[in-house]
Order: C-alpha cells, then structure tokens, then sequence
C-alpha cells in the first residue's frame, strides 16, 4: 500500500474519514493536519492506530504528520515513488503551492465560486430560500452560494425579497449597476466581486438578460464546482444541465447539496474541481485504481 498525503484538515471528523476511506480503499494515508489542531490531530492517531491494530492490520496504515512549515509541504509533495496522491484541503494558496511544487498527482480544489440563477419565470419564494440556505447557513464552506444572477423579467421584484432577506440574515449584497438600482442598501460591485470566493456573509448580484448571459457569466467566472438553476422551464434546466462546465449541477436546489454525504457516497475525502482522476465529491471509490487481470489458456499474440 502507498500512502496517500492530505493537508491541513479540519479536525471534526475530516481526519477520521480520510483515514477509514483510505483503508477501506486498501490504501495507505499520511495525515497532516493544521498546527491549530496539532494535539488533537496526534490524540486522534493515537485512537486510529490502535484500532488498526485492534482489526489485524499494521498501525504504520495511517500516520500523523506532525505540522510544519511550506518547506516541510515541499519534501512531502516530492516524494515520487512514495506517494501516489496528494489531496490538499485548505486555502487556495496552499493548493496552489502543493500543485506547483508536487512531483506526484494533485487533486485539484481551488475555490467554490458557486452561483445561482434565477430564471425567468422562477419561483420568487424558492428563489430566495435557495439563497437563505446556500449563503447564510455555512457560508464558510466551499459549496456555499457566491454570487446570484437575476433574469432580467425578475428582477424589479424578486430583488427587493432577496434585499429583505439579507437584512435579515446580516448578508451584504454587492451588485451590479442595474441591481443597485433596485436595491438602493446594495453596495456597488466591483469588477474583482465577481469571481471571488467571499466565504462570509457577502452575495454578488447580477442582473442578466438572458440564459445565454447567464451561461456566459457562469463559463467566465465560474470555477467548476457547483452551479444551480431556479426554473419552472423543463427545457431551460436540460440546457443549463448541458451546457453548464461543473462538477454539481442543480435545479431548483441549493448548492450545499454538492457534498458527498447528501450525493450518497458516504464519507467524503475532498471535492476535487480537477477532471483528472475525480470531478466532484470523492468517496471510497474515488480512491481505487483498475487492474486488468487476464486468465489464458496458452493464448499469444502474434
């Protein structure tokens, strides 16, 4: 078994997963947690290597990295041969470390700027629920809502529900000139708010004339994690299935269901933004490998 190296997860039951999914897979794991958490990290070990044990098999299965410096990443992520795979969860500069320094596979997770669009014809009330779950509830987490995009037909009324709702929920909305004309509390956006993964209770809101501008905003500033549609139109959300370039595509739900839990794999390891070797959620199956086996009879090629 080769072990497969994480960074920076967060105790609650990160590390506990990644290591039961890893030996589930038959792989072997390297956890490196975050210094904030260092002696739970080790205490946590401790529990897993001894139940390792426990079941017959070798407690070196899982190992504890001890937190370090970027250097100390550096060595880690350079052990070709040794590792297989490195699956880093944290802040995008350390994913954009680990991916240019790794000499082995990186599981790609940027950022999770995630959007909604308000179709024409959409549900005012379904809308705005989308957005209370999608933005308010967890808004530090990768899946949540960044950024709301508002059929033009829509706007003059489902924009002052969501105003309502965000000072209710103590959520700054950032909008663009024709939202700021209907929101007279929403800040200007600026060029940068577009794009950008808040992870707090700030919305970006856009104004669009079409379906075809909001595929257009979402190919341009998405970032391939998660990407919803609120419809009444059977043939508008096929499309927006089609054509949207994501690893979750809803309709008519919240982008917090991108999660491997809610997806139905389980306990989950990352979601990766990546397409090579996963693109979504990565549960145990995520973490296997194909082996051709051949049964012959004397056969040769030729």
């Amino acid at each position: 078994m080769k072990p497969v190296a994480l960074d920076e997860l967060i105790v609650e039951n990160h590390q506990v997963d990644a290591a039961a999914l890893c030996i589930k897979s038959g792989n072997a794991v390297l956890l490196r947690g975050g210094s904030e958490a260092a002696r739970s990290n080790a205490a946590l070990g401790v529990v897993l290597r001894e139940g390792l044990v426990e079941a017959g098999l070798p407690a070196e299965a899982v190992q504890i990295v001890p937190a370090g410096d970027r250097e100390a990443i550096r060595a880690l992520v350079g052990l070709s041969g040794l590792i297989d795979l490195v699956i880093p969860r944290g802040g995008e500069g350390l994913v954009r470390f680990v991916t240019e320094h790794a000499r082995v596979p990186v599981i790609q997770h940027y950022q999770g700027v995630c959007h909604l669009y308000a179709d024409e014809g959409a549900d005012h009330d379904l809308s705005v629920n989308l957005v209370v779950d999608g933005k308010t509830v967890r808004p530090g987490v990768c899946n949540a809502l960044e950024c709301l995009l508002v059929h033009e037909k829509e706007a003059t009324k489902l924009l002052p529900k969501v105003a309502a709702m965000a000072k209710d929920k103590g959520v700054e909305l950032r909008g663009c000139p024709r939202t700021v004309a209907i929101i007279a509390s929403a800040v200007p956006a600026a060029a940068s708010d577009f794009g950008h993964e808040f992870l707090e209770k700030i919305l970006a809101v856009k104004v669009v004339d079409s379906l075809d501008e909001a595929l257009a905003h979402v190919q341009k500033f998405g970032s391939g994690h998660t990407e919803a549609i609120c419809t009444a139109s059977y043939d508008r959300a096929q499309r927006w299935l089609r054509e949207v370039d994501a690893s979750c595509v809803l309709v008519n739900a919240s982008t917090r269901f991108n999660d491997g839990g809610e997806l139905g794999l389980g306990a989950e390891i990352g979601i990766s933004t990546s397409k090579l070797h996963a693109f979504g959620p990565m549960g145990i199956e995520s973490l296997t490998s194909k082996k051709w086996i051949v049964y012959g009879e004397g056969q040769v090629r030729g």
